[in-house]
């Protein structure tokens, strides 16, 4: 028998109850999973640093619960550790991440865990973080506590994914998002885009939008469709990214919306600017960089490596086939999400979701792994990780286990 109260959520994130949970029978993957729903609600705010829940458990009782929610702020063990108050000791702590042992902007949650005398803490996975990377459990460990691992590790893993890739490829996370018709075109032959999906994936693509640091998107869909890049949901709080725009010779005209800074920030990269058009951007806020690459054009690999070194851990390209393509040859993109919509435009003169050198053999296709998929109102989300063939220059398996 399960008993479940309704929590009541302060802006603290601790989950506050009008009695305890009594929680009869469940295994340590079912408090685990708890754990992860509760890291999921600091979903798109806690970057640079993971997404992170704790469940602490005392004779089948759920005493306390926390998540991380934002950077500098206390972490999930912490919020935990302050709704369980006495009841911690003796108990079990289940947290989606390894606490961490060292000084950060707080302190290690590893102290305030042997402070409060947890008897066992269950971890779904060691933190990747080269400060930590064991030395948490280890420690755990060397003052009694029992401690085990392993518990959901996937899942973990997946829903930190970009924290992953952050500490072992020190690049941003790559997502391409595309809405696509049956028929498999971005648009018309006359270069109508608006709109191939329903509202119900709209509104999904912009929650998407919030998930990531940046969001990018080539000149050609700037001249096109004159986007805001920013996030537009109803009655939700939200934040917007970072605008990035590639345009290699500088063709954005003064009236594109994400040239205004009142609604988020705008990097542009390009490769040959004019240089009296750079000083106007500039002068308006716009952060302007240059990053050549051959043909004149910028070279995304060496963009992306900038974006990182400016805090940007991940990004969503919503791009046309051109930068689509370029990402692909490149082994660049570390997941898709492809919306289809139940509609046919045919034309052979209508761009598909990828342009570039593409494959000549469908035995060198790239395959999407882990695959999702979802109804969206009237349309269907394809999601998935592209598997590049092997020793390819492609991002390592920092989220497959």
């Amino acid at each position: 028998m399960i008993c479940v109260f309704i929590p009541r959520r302060f802006t603290s994130g601790v989950f506050i109850f009008s009695d305890k949970k009594v929680v009869e029978g469940l295994t340590d993957e079912s408090y685990m999973r708890k754990a992860l729903e509760l890291a999921q609600l600091a979903d798109g705010w806690t970057s640079p640093n993971p997404m992170v829940g704790a469940v602490i458990v005392r004779d089948g009782k759920i005493v306390g619960e926390g998540y991380h929610q934002k950077a500098g702020t206390p972490h999930a063990e912490v919020h935990a550790l302050r709704m369980a108050g006495k009841e911690a000791k003796g108990a079990t702590l289940f947290v989606t991440l390894e606490p961490c042992c060292h000084h950060g902007r707080t302190p290690p949650c590893v102290d305030a865990i042997l402070d409060a005398k947890v008897a066992r803490v269950v971890a779904a996975m060691e933190d990747p973080n080269p400060q930590v990377a064991g030395r948490g459990l280890k420690r755990l460990r060397q003052n009694g506590v029992e401690v085990n691992t392993g518990v959901l590790e996937n899942e973990a893993r997946v829903l930190n994914e970009v924290f992953l890739k952050r500490m072992t490829a020190s690049l941003p996370f790559v997502a391409v998002k595309s809405a696509l018709t049956l028929d498999g075109k971005i648009a018309t032959k006359t270069g109508s885009s608006r709109w191939i999906t329903g509202q119900e994936a709209r509104l999904k693509a912009h929650r998407l939008r919030h998930k990531y640091d940046g969001i990018v998107a080539g000149i050609g869909t700037i001249l096109a469709d004159n986007p805001q890049l920013t996030v537009r949901i109803p009655g939700e709080n939200f934040k917007n990214p970072v605008r990035i725009v590639i345009d290699s010779s500088l063709k954005i005209p003064s009236d594109a919306q994400v040239l205004d800074q009142t609604l988020a920030s705008t990097l542009i990269y390009t490769a040959r600017p004019p240089a009296e058009k750079v000083e106007k951007l500039e002068s308006q806020g716009v952060k302007v960089i240059k990053c050549p690459g051959p043909g004149g054009r910028v070279d995304l690999n060496e963009a992306l490596k900038d974006m990182f070194q400016r805090g940007i851990t991940s990004v969503l390209v919503e791009g046309g086939a051109g930068i689509n393509g370029t990402l692909l040859d490149g082994k660049l993109i570390d997941k898709m999400y492809v919306f289809y919509a139940p509609k046919v435009v045919g034309s052979h003169l209508a761009p598909g979701m990828f342009a570039g050198s593409g494959v000549s053999d469908m035995k060198d296709a790239v395959l999407l792994d882990k695959t999702n998929i979802e109804i969206v109102g009237s349309d269907v989300l394809i999601t998935g990780y592209p598997v590049y063939k092997e020793g390819a220059a492609c991002s390592p398996d920092w989220w497959r286990n």
